[in-house]
């Protein structure tokens, strides 16, 4: 299934993984499941899911109101209010949570919903993904290398479990693989040569294979 957006023709399924990912870098900045099911407000998930649909549609695609309106299923008022919201506003009830009364808590405001899918959005364009998609992502990476057999790669994924993405330098994976060699390279001196910042598991994998082609080539 496809839809028009402007003059091109984007694929659902395009739309729809951005929008996952706004979604759970969302989730994410409110402070995880956890903390929304600690302040009983899981009832925010749809407000969340339908401002990250607005933004994207918006800012990745620029659909006017009125698709965008007709497209999640709300008013043109709502969508406009979504996407006029202010974003460090947002932050600041974001920080504020505790503070909040019983019925800010039980229902998400608009502004606030919008809010929180923009600073969202910027996260994710700026490479900033959700932690717990980043841990989904290298669980199946994980499984992925260990079914192909490639041993390197399920260690180095296996080991750098519950690091935060993006990296920005080689310090925290050296401490990590002190003392292990890949494919008899001290792994500290693959992470010196990595090309950072790196954004994904599947992308330090990328950049580990890139360093061990190029050893491979100077032997040669």
């Amino acid at each position: 299934m496809v839809i028009q957006i402007s003059t091109s023709v984007v694929p659902e399924t395009e739309i729809e993984h951005l929008v996952s990912r706004v979604f759970f870098k969302a989730i994410d900045l409110l402070g995880g499941l956890n903390k929304l099911a600690e302040f009983r407000t899981l009832t925010w998930l749809p407000s969340l899911a339908r401002a990250a649909f607005v933004v994207v549609l918006k800012e990745e695609y620029m659909k006017t109101d009125d698709e965008i309106a007709q497209k999640v299923g709300l008013t043109k008022n709502t969508v406009r209010n979504i996407l006029r919201a202010d974003p460090e506003l947002a932050l600041q009830k974001i920080k504020a949570m505790e503070e909040l009364v019983n019925e800010e808590l039980r229902e998400l405001k608009v502004h606030t919903a919008g809010g929180i899918a923009k600073l969202a959005y910027k996260e994710i364009k700026e490479g900033r993904d959700a932690q717990t998609l980043l841990h989904y992502c290298s669980t199946i990476s994980e499984e992925i290398a260990r079914t192909l057999d490639i041993p390197w790669a399920y260690l180095v994924l296996r080991k750098s479990k519950g690091i935060k993405y993006p990296i920005t330098s080689p310090e925290e994976l050296k401490e990590r693989f002190k003392d292990l060699n890949i494919k008899g390279i001290p792994a500290e001196e693959i992470m010196d040569n990595l090309q950072y910042p790196i954004k994904t598991p599947a992308m330090l994998v990328h950049e580990i294979k890139q360093y061990l082609k190029l050893k491979e080539g100077q032997k040669e």
